[in-house]
């Protein structure tokens, strides 16, 4: 798939007497605590266009880490009807993993998937209204109904809320592509295993879910729209769970890994090097999630900001945002010989060494740490090939790695590298060319035969893929770190 993590989790089983969400495997509970059960921690690394292979995946990795909401106290959601004394609108019951389907109407014959797709997207749309009341009664039904759940997710909720419904937007989107919806899927699934999730939760997740888009999506919920998202969430769950059981077989859920080295480039951005306690298997270009002690079952996802190494260290650049419960931690608390939990590697803003095109590289803010590990992984391997790399800031202060970007430029004659400061031109370095980075892209070229890799935040992403289809580079050719945010937004 395309772009912009203790061993446990699920096991393959025969799939005889399942109900409609009985996943077909089954599994023992977690033994570590462990986060959400459906926490769509920012999702595989997107590209728009043909999805690639899944890669060997969060990708994707986000670079430039998204705001986060202030740490507080958890407070009952309002306004969330009481789903104890005030039940939603009748949904079909779901029964228990490896049980009988429960009596009752039978669903809907299957209409094909276009129709499927057409309900479901109806009914999407009429719950985005009211997308947050939606969540918020999803998991107060979920933890009223099945309260051994709940330590499974964090503390604060605020961030958690969102995700589940940019996890169904992007699924919904995704639903007639099936190549790039099954990699989105399967990247979920072996996320979650660092959460704890078993194929026995997701019966529980779907009937609450189902529940909340009846009360929420009542214009647009019937019987066929029932019976179409039950078909999807039969599909969905059980591609997450085999995709988990299989990652189970060769990799653990999570890894623990010591920071060794803890450097600040500025007082927002620390560059961190961590040893994991076992190998890890990863690619230039990929990211992570990442746990730190100070704020359990919150997960943060970040870039590897060099290609593999020979002594196993991994790298991550940090920059600490407003109320940024992770990224401020591990920029001003975080330590050497504190340790760190990741989880599996994500995404595939990844080097097809098979391809003889030039790379064409944006990076943007800590997006550039991707950017050098592509770099770094093209000089590995020994084969000269031109790559032009676009290092955009707001202002020459925040160029925090421009000197090793240019060290590497030195060394290597294929390499290209050229600054760009939004802000604050009249103090940039002398190398910096002033304005926007896709201005900037635009003054060189041509770059029609390059391959294009964008790292950032969010926005960056957004305008380099149109720039990079209007000077002639096509959609499939374009890699990115982004796939849940663009989709959600219809990029």
């Amino acid at each position: 798939m395309t772009t912009m993590s203790g061993s446990d989790g699920a096991s393959a089983a025969g799939n005889g007497g399942r109900g409609w969400f009985t996943p077909a495997s089954d599994a023992e509970a977690a033994e570590r605590p462990a986060p959400g059960a459906l926490d769509a921690t920012p999702t595989p690394q997107g590209r728009t266009g043909t999805a690639a292979a899944e890669p060997g995946p969060e990708r994707r990795a986000e670079a430039e880490p998204q705001a986060e909401a202030a740490p507080r106290a958890e407070a009952a959601p309002d306004p969330v009807p009481d789903p104890a004394a005030s039940p939603a609108p009748a949904a079909s019951p779901v029964p228990a993993a490896g049980s009988a389907p429960a009596a009752g109407p039978a669903p809907a014959p299957a209409t094909g998937p276009l129709a499927d797709s057409e309900l479901i997207r109806t009914s999407m749309d009429e719950l985005e209204r009211s997308a947050d009341a939606a969540t918020a009664y999803f998991y107060a039904l979920l933890f009223v109904q099945y309260p051994h759940l709940r330590e499974m997710f964090p503390a604060a909720m605020d961030n958690q809320r969102d995700r589940l419904f940019r996890a169904l937007l992007t699924a919904v989107r995704l639903y007639d592509d099936g190549k790039l919806l099954g990699d989105y899927l399967a990247n979920l699934g072996r996320g979650h295993r660092k959460y704890g999730t078993l194929p026995t939760h997701y019966p529980a997740v779907g009937e609450c879910l189902m529940a909340a888009i009846a009360r929420y999506a009542p214009n647009s919920w019937g019987p066929r729209t029932e019976a179409a998202w039950v078909r999807a969430y039969t599909a969905i769950s059980q591609t997450m769970i085999d995709a988990a059981a299989e990652d189970e077989r060769r990799a653990p859920a999570w890894w623990d890994a010591e920071i060794v080295s803890h450097e600040l480039r500025t007082p927002e951005i620390a560059v961190l090097t961590v040893r994991p306690d076992q190998p890890y298997p990863f690619r230039a270009g990929q990211y992570t999630s990442l746990e730190t002690p100070w704020w359990p079952r919150v997960w943060r996802h970040y870039s590897f900001a060099s290609a593999p190494r020979p002594d196993g260290l991994l790298t991550f650049h940090v920059k600490s945002v407003p109320a940024g419960w992770v990224s401020t931690a591990l920029v001003q608390r975080a330590r050497p010989g504190d340790v760190l939990r990741l989880g599996p590697p994500a995404g595939s803003m990844v080097v097809d060494h098979r391809a003889d095109s030039g790379l064409l590289c944006l990076g943007g803010g800590t997006g550039i740490a991707p950017i050098k590990a592509l770099v770094e992984d093209v000089a590995g391997q020994g084969r000269p090939r031109p790559v032009e790399v676009f290092y955009g800031a707001r202002t020459s202060h925040d160029l925090y790695d421009l000197e090793t970007m240019l060290r590497l430029k030195e060394r290597h004659r294929w390499l290209s590298v050229r600054p760009v400061v939004a802000a604050g031109a009249a103090q940039a370095a002398a190398e910096a060319l002033a304005g926007e980075l896709p201005d900037a892209v635009r003054r060189y070229g041509p770059w029609s035969a390059y391959d294009g890799y964008l790292s950032g935040p969010p926005g960056m992403i957004r305008t380099g893929v149109e720039t990079l289809v209007g000077l002639g580079i096509p959609t499939h050719r374009i890699r990115h770190d982004s796939l849940d945010e663009l989709v959600a937004q219809g990029v």
